[in-house]
């Protein structure tokens, strides 16, 4: 058993020498007929295959794949070649194919391509100039191009396509059939009638999907002919059209909105605004819409009259950098009365990035409302003042609410001088002082703290001088409660109980 081992072991080994020695006298043959015979100052790239099955390389052909033979085989050669030589087959050819001649596409390209079948392997040769295939600069420019994983190619003076890398035969194989045409530009006639060093953005459509793919197509000049460089930015016209739905939505939102919104970006330029904006400063449209400055839409809304006219013009612009400062950092609050009496509320506020937005609110409406409301209370309390009794109205829960003048007089005090509200306990202190000690006092107090018996009554006190008081104590609506204070009685009356009814 072990010698029937030991005997195929060394009948192998003896194989494999004989086929290592073959494969050595096949690569340094020349090519069939002689006609791929070695050129003086060249060195040829030589790939030995049996079926797709790599046998041997010479070290030219490995420099011309950049990586050892241990993980090579026919697609590889393909794939670091066909960029050179479209023509070169996808699979091993059969014989009958053979012998196959090959040139490059670019015609200034002198290197050629045989594929033969030599005593039944299928051998490849490919004749450069020696600086390329033995790793010099022009092979590793050509192997960064053809390496890079941007889609690249060259178009002559007539439009065919004389060069391209593997990442743009990769592109054309993912929108049509087959190997990159000469005829065919991937993305047409990017750049007709451009000029040189401009970017086009273009699109195609693979046969696979459904979207669009979209890139950067870069063309530079060379003599007649033209370089392009195309760079995947579906990524980016993904984002951007992300970021336009989105204003869209907001400019959808804000046309909604009953104030005026203004952007300003980092470069102080006028970014996005609403239709209210349009209404409320009477600024056009087309003004709006060529984005002025920050100072430029303050001077439009200075000189159409939509803001208070600054006294001195010198200082405007001074202002106008104030108010942007504010606004950067949220502080800017105004509120503007216009000549024709309308009044708004601008408001500034710090936005990402740098951005800054101005609110106008009119608020001519609520304005008018409040002085409105005021001059109705001076009304009110100017009625008040003329009544002779001294009359002043709690809360239910004891705070003063109105007191007229006659009260101020009577008990020598004012309730608006101080900051803190005015409650029933300390006006009772005043009363107490003033008038002295009564029972009354407190069921005042009781009466206006109280949810119950809510009947109006009267009662009597005195004064220090020893005239009396009448207090006329009314539940008034709300739950609050009025009380006068009548003087000038002939003598001091007997105090009511606070069920006792006040006959006036």
């Amino acid at each position: 058993m072990w010698e029937v081992d030991i005997g195929e072991a060394i009948l192998a080994l003896a194989v494999a020498a004989i086929a290592a020695t073959w494969a050595l006298n096949i690569l340094s043959r020349n090519t069939t007929s002689g006609a791929a015979a070695q050129l003086s100052g060249r060195a040829d790239a030589v790939f030995l295959f049996d079926g797709g099955d790599l046998l041997a390389l010479s070290d030219a052909a490995r420099a011309t794949l950049g990586r050892s033979g241990s993980d090579v085989g026919w697609e590889q050669v393909s794939d670091a070649v066909r960029f050179r030589f479209p023509g070169f087959p996808a699979a091993p050819p059969a014989p009958r194919d053979m012998p196959i001649s090959l040139r490059p596409t670019d015609p200034r390209d002198a290197a050629r391509l045989d594929i033969e079948q030599v005593d039944g392997i299928t051998r490849i040769v490919l004749a450069d100039d020696a600086a390329a295939v033995q790793g010099g600069d022009a092979h590793i420019l050509r192997r960064a191009l053809n390496d890079a994983p941007y889609p690249s190619w060259r178009v002559d003076g007539e439009g065919r396509v004389v060069w391209f890398n593997r990442a743009y035969a990769d592109l054309f194989a993912q929108v049509r059939d087959g190997s990159p045409a000469v005829d065919i530009q991937i993305f047409g006639a990017t750049h007709a009638g451009k000029a040189p060093d401009t970017t086009v953005r273009a699109s195609i459509l693979p046969r696979t999907g459904h979207k669009a793919v979209w890139f950067d197509v870069t063309m530079r000049a060379d003599g007649n002919d033209r370089m392009f460089h195309a760079v995947d930015v579906s990524a980016v016209v993904k984002a951007e059209i992300a970021q336009r739905n989105f204003i869209q939505t907001l400019a959808k939102t804000f046309a909604q909105l009953s104030f005026g919104l203004a952007i300003f970006d980092r470069n102080r330029q006028l970014a996005l605004f609403n239709p209210a904006l349009i209404d409320l400063t009477g600024l056009s449209a087309e003004f709006l819409s060529a984005r002025p400055s920050l100072a430029s839409f303050f001077d439009a809304l200075r000189e159409n009259r939509t803001m208070p006219e600054p006294k001195n013009y010198g200082t405007w612009r001074e202002k106008v950098a104030e108010l942007d400062a504010g606004a950067r950092h949220g502080t800017y609050h105004e509120t503007w009365t216009l000549a024709n009496g309308s009044t708004y509320r601008v408001n500034g506020r710090p936005h990402p990035d740098g951005a800054v937005a101005f609110l106008f609110e009119d608020i001519s409406a609520e304005v008018g409302l409040t002085r409105r409301f005021r001059a109705e209370l001076e009304l009110a309390q100017a009625v008040m003042d003329q009544i002779e009794d001294a009359m002043v109205v709690f809360s239910p829960s004891g705070r003063m609410k109105a007191s007229n003048r006659a009260y101020r007089l009577l008990w020598q005090t004012d309730p608006d001088t101080g900051l803190a509200e005015v409650t029933v306990v300390d006006a009772m202190r005043i009363w107490h002082d003033a008038g002295g000690p009564s029972p009354v006092w407190g069921e005042l107090r009781d009466f206006v703290l109280g949810r119950d018996d809510r009947t109006p009554w009267s009662a009597t006190v005195p004064r220090r001088d020893g005239a009396a008081i009448l207090c006329l104590i009314d539940p008034i609506a709300g739950g609050a409660t009025m009380i006068r204070f009548r003087t000038g009685l002939p003598e001091e009356q007997p105090s009511a109980d606070p069920g006792d009814i006040a006959a006036g």
